[in-house]
């Protein structure tokens, strides 16, 4: 923020100099130059009515505050003494007359007026009730439950008014209101099952955001303890190691404070506070020379960037302690800002659209069948009744017109799919705890259907892709031992980093944890339950946690105290290192008697030291083969050699390799002194050159267990996987490059740039785009926007607070369990419980075989929908009295009973390796593609055609048996749709339809269960069913006609797709590799070729990475 745009607001009810908005600019631009021009962080203070060394004083803010503008600040810095300091508190209290002003019930009302509490503004939770009401307006559900209305309506009035009876003439009972109540019942159960989820979730959640916090702040010159939403603008605050900031400020005073921003920005390395002035003295003396922070650069201990005084709420203290001034607390600050950002609707998944889609052309397609039907019977009630010769009562007339219009009440109830949204809720509450045991808690259940067919993921870097905790991967003892995190097996010269204690030689690794645990300051603490931990930098605590994995170090605590510290240089940017002197007593071995000696490690940027070096470590000694153990010796007694012009140019070359990974490179020294003076300065030590190198390591974030394999496999599934960072460039190359997400020919952008780019060049870009670094929240949103403009279905993963704004815009977002912030939790639909990034493989392979389950009950629904439509409709017509071949009763067992069982039993297909082994389908892609099409209606045309012939031809002779001849239908009906079952089991062309039915014990049970349902009724069903029972041979003709759906359905398969339904899979660009921008612009798309292109790229690359590290 320029200075000029910091100008004096106007309100005459904001009695501070500064308007929310300003103090939120000033921290999210982090902009010292407007800091500076008010007077610093006490000129700040001065505007917000506080003061950096007493903080608030409650009973003044119970007063109406005095008015201050900016340009009494920017007035007073140019004439501000220290005097001033020590008397502010003073003149705010003595520029009030107590008795003249009306105490306020409230203290802090003017403060809380302007600049907020620290709280979120409170969202108004659904109830139950109201979650029930909200499903209950799913299109799909009005339909059923309209269709339910007027079934019920038209049932008990039929009922009541007429009277039926069955062939011998025995009166049938009543119970044409049964198929309206069933349907009421689908509807309740789907209602309850989806709105107690919900519930539960939302119940779990609030109860995780009720965690209660406090801090200490200092009001009124005390030190006192109030709750985090209690923290006002301007209080003064106390922040020490492990502390989350809870509130947006700017840094008073304090000591060594670093801040790990990573949940908030997404940067992964700690940031340094530091004091205005002591900020814009480093910044002007790295202008001066103008220093470069690259990811490799020669300093690899200093941070990669500028230290400021800006304190972000969200980020943890991992080193140091301070105090603070509040300058944003609530929604104006930024992690109040992102929390904000999340509240945003839920929208439809793809499926949900398309299947309110078919809701409504079913719905079509049933009135207007049933107009047809209605025009069709009054046409032909109105010509028998003119031609009728005897006279016709009003009453009759009025029946025959109530029984037709019963008629197509009927057919809109047949076509009603009252299972589909049953068979939905059933296919993803069972993958949902399916995927709880593959480490997927599922939040949203539409979210698990919509992975399925996800185009994209973007991924976070730090936490998701990679492990969040600096580590030890590579380094060169001497100069010729060399070890790797898992190297190659074609470079035997490279030892795993797990052998190193082994074949490290004793006296040397014992010096090398000498030299790692005392030069550093990370330090041990233990936390609740009693285990103890490093805190400290990143870089420090990878160093401790190598000497104690892989050198087998002794207790960190404990080596500590085997040697005085004589001198500390803390890190220092001009010299690019640290190191601290230590008092021992060696063996001397021309006296052999023990001597004092001041040993100084020193570990810092490696090309810096390296130069200062004139020795390096030997590991060829033969004294190291003669030891024996520390009784014989000394066991730190090592053998070093000069440094020659090949031996620098050998490490130099090594540093170089590092670099070419990304790593930052550290090198780690020692000089022995017969005195120190306690005035020495390291300066002059490292100028003089006689340092002695001990080893380079290499470090970095390394990648999760099982990322690469994951991202191949997302890649083969023709998933583009995306990194998107806050973390610099060329660390986010390295890391995507190691994971097999940056390839030849990809392309990658910063934040700023992609920000700025025009509508159609950001379209133009993405394509290609593989790695987006140094974003913000909001570009990250605006890319996953932008991606679903494209016709993608995104996927977000994260771990972050920074994380919240674009796992919320995506279609479905992912958090970590065990890493991950609350806000990235809250804004996710699916929790990743073991942190790892291949469950999201397994997530993938769950949402497709739901899509399926989906798919696979709608093919057989509409195959006994369509069926049934056409012989109601044909049978009514050809019936005197308009009546269906099936009754009501039997339209429910077929209808409701057999729905339900069957979405059962296509739903608990477990997913198989061959779903990863397709294309996503893109968003716009039919529900019903034509491979569906060939099926129902090859199937539909079997099942009308033998029904019709048994009913019509009279093969079998029951023309006069009408009941036999109706349970025979019926039966055979009924059978076709069980056996169907099994044929719908695949929705490709793929033959083997009893593929992996012997692990599906639901189907087999429900199989076994719908037949032996449908012997008992025939068998028992008597009266309320209208059946009789059948001999053998009536039987096993009936299970021949069901059977026969499985050869007819191989059949079809035989058939070409596109003679059935031309072009109705032509959907996005995606399937054809093209995606539409506008009418003169496309873009390439090649999602599966290109996937396995780049998954073979990448694999040949990072073998060359490897063969390239010395």
């Amino acid at each position: 923020m320029e200075i000029k745009t910091m100008i004096p607001h106007q309100n005459p009810l904001n009695p501070f100099a500064f308007t929310p908005d300003q103090l939120m600019a000033l921290i999210e631009k982090r902009d010292m130059g407007t800091l500076h021009s008010i007077g610093g962080v006490d000129g700040l203070a001065k505007g917000l009515h506080s003061n950096t060394q007493h903080g608030l004083n409650p009973n003044q803010e119970q007063y109406e505050l005095h008015s201050i503008s900016l340009d009494d600040l920017q007035a007073r810095t140019s004439s501000r003494s220290e005097h001033d300091d020590d008397e502010d508190i003073e003149e705010e209290i003595a520029a009030y007359d107590l008795q003249e002003l009306p105490k306020k019930h409230e203290t802090f009302h003017q403060r809380r007026a302007i600049f907020g509490s620290n709280v979120l503004p409170h969202i108004r939770h659904k109830s139950l009730l109201a979650l029930m009401w909200a499903a209950l307006k799913d299109k799909t559900l009005i339909m059923l439950t309209v269709s339910a209305a007027i079934s019920l309506a038209v049932g008990i009035y039929e009922d009541t008014t007429t009277a039926d009876y069955d062939e011998n003439g025995r009166r049938i009972p009543g119970v044409k209101w049964v198929e309206g109540v069933a349907i009421i019942m689908a509807v309740i159960i789907v209602v309850l099952v989806g709105s107690i989820n919900d519930y539960q979730k939302e119940k779990k959640f609030r109860q995780l955001n009720t965690k209660k916090h406090d801090r200490r702040v200092i009001r009124t010159c005390h030190t006192v303890i109030v709750p985090v939403r209690d923290i006002q603008v301007g209080d003064v605050l106390y922040l020490g190691p492990g502390d989350i900031v809870p509130a947006d400020g700017v840094f008073i005073a304090g000591n060594n404070l670093k801040c790990d921003e990573s949940a908030a920005t997404g940067e992964s390395d700690a940031v340094r506070k530091m004091g205005l002035e002591e900020c814009l003295a480093v910044h002007w003396e790295e202008n001066e020379s103008t220093a470069s922070f690259a990811c490799i650069d020669d300093d690899a201990m200093a941070e990669p960037h500028f230290p400021d005084p800006f304190l972000v709420s969200g980020s943890k203290v991992i080193e140091g302690d301070c105090t603070y001034l509040v300058t944003a607390v609530g929604f104006n600050s930024i992690h109040g800002q992102t929390m904000m950002a999340l509240r945003t609707k839920d929208e439809n998944t793809p499926l949900q659209d398309k299947l309110d889609l078919l809701a409504g052309n079913i719905a079509k397609l049933g009135v207007s069948a049933a107009g047809v039907l209605f025009i069709i019977l009054i046409t032909r009630c109105i010509i028998s009744l003119i031609t009728f010769s005897v006279p016709v009562s009003l009453s009759e007339v009025m029946s025959q017109i109530m029984r037709i219009l019963i008629t197509t009440v009927t057919m809109v109830v047949v076509a009603v799919p009252e299972g589909l949204p049953l068979a939905v809720t059933l296919a993803l509450a069972y993958a949902t705890q399916r995927m709880l045991k593959d480490n997927n808690l599922v939040r949203v259940l539409a979210a698990c259907e919509t992975m399925g067919n996800a185009t994209t993921i973007c991924s976070d870097k730090t936490g998701t892709l990679t492990q969040n905790q600096m580590a030890v991967v590579a380094g060169t003892i001497g100069s010729s031992f060399r070890f790797l995190k898992d190297p190659p097996a074609s470079r035997s010269d490279l030892i795993d980093v797990g052998e190193v204690r082994f074949r490290l030689p004793l006296p040397v690794r014992s010096f090398l944890n000498q030299a790692l645990v005392i030069n550093s300051s990370a330090i041990t603490s233990t936390n609740d339950v009693g285990e103890v931990f490093l805190t400290g930098n990143k870089t420090e605590t990878a160093l401790l946690n190598f000497a104690q994995e892989y050198l087998g170090c002794e207790p960190v605590d404990q080596l500590r105290t085997f040697w005085p510290v004589e001198q500390v240089y803390p890190f220092n940017s001009s010299r690019k290192s640290m190191a601290t002197v230590i008092r021992m007593s060696v063996l001397d071995e021309r006296t052999k008697r023990e001597r004092v000696v001041y040993r100084l490690h020193v570990k810092g940027a490696s090309e810096f030291l390296l130069n200062a070096s004139a020795s390096i470590v030997s590991m060829h000694a033969a004294s190291y083969d003669r030891f024996e153990g520390i009784e014989h010796g000394n066991c730190y007694d090592i053998e070093t050699r000069r440094m020659t012009d090949a031996n620098r140019a050998r490490m130099s070359k090594i540093i170089q390799s590092y670099a070419t990974r990304c790593l930052r490179t550290l090198a780690i020294c020692y000089q022995d002194f017969d005195e120190w003076p306690s005035q020495q300065k390291l300066e002059n030590v490292l100028a003089e050159g006689g340092l002695t190198l001990i080893g380079i390591v290499g470090i970095e974030d390394p990648l999760r267990p099982g990322v690469r394999d994951a991202v191949a496999a997302c890649q083969r599934a023709g998933v583009c996987v995306r990194m998107v960072t806050g973390d610099n460039m060329l660390t986010a190359k390295s890391i995507a490059r190691q994971c097999g997400i940056y390839t030849p020919g990809g392309k990658t952008m910063d934040g700023p740039t992609f920000r700025h780019l025009s509508p159609s060049d950001r379209l133009r870009v993405l394509p290609n785009l593989q790695v987006l670094a140094r974003t913000s929240p909001e570009d990250k949103r605006l890319l996953v926007q932008s991606l679903r403009e494209l016709g993608n279905i995104v996927a977000v993963t994260g771990d972050g607070t920074n994380d919240g704004p674009a796992l919320k815009a995506a279609d479905v977002g992912f958090s970590m369990g065990l890493s991950g912030t609350e806000v990235a939790k809250e804004a996710s639909s699916i929790i990743l419980m073991d942190d790892n990034f291949s469950s999201i493989v397994r997530a993938i392979s769950w949402g497709r075989c739901v899509n399926d389950s989906v798919k696979k009950f709608l093919q057989f629904q509409l195959t006994v929908n369509i069926t049934a439509i056409v012989l109601t409709l044909v049978s009514a017509l050809i019936s005197n009295e308009q009546r269906s071949v099936l009754t009501a009763v039997q339209l429910l067992w077929v209808n409701l009973i057999m729905d339900t069982l069957a979405a059962l039993a296509l739903a608990t297909d477990p997913p198989t390796p061959a779903l990863l082994e397709r294309l996503p389908e893109p968003r716009a892609a039919p529900l019903i593609n034509s491979t569906m099409w060939k099926m129902i209606l090859g199937q539909g045309t079997f099942q009308i055609t033998v029904i019709f012939m048994l009913m019509y031809a009279d093969l079998f002779n029951l023309a006069d048996d009408k009941a036999t001849l109706n349970t025979v239908v019926f039966t055979a009906f009924v059978l076709c749709q069980i056996f169907n079952e099994i044929n719908c089991r695949r929705i490709d062309n793929h033959f083997n339809v009893f593929k992996g039915i012997s692990e599906n014990h639901f189907f087999i049970a429900i199989f076994a269960t719908t037949i032996f349902g449908q012997f008992l009724i025939v068998h028992f069903g008597g009266t309320a069913f209208q059946t009789v029972p059948l001999d053998l041979k009536q039987w096993a003709l009936c299970i021949l006609i069901g059977s026969m759906s499985l050869p007819v359905g191989a059949l079809v398969r035989l058939v070409p797709d596109d003679l059935f339904v031309h072009g109705c899979e032509r959907g996005p660009a995606l399937t054809h590799g093209i995606y539409t921008v506008d009418s003169n612009e496309t873009l390439a798309w090649t999602a599966a070729p290109a996937a396995i292109t780049r998954m073979r790229h990448s694999k040949r690359s990072t073998d060359i990475e490897a063969q390239s590290i010395i």
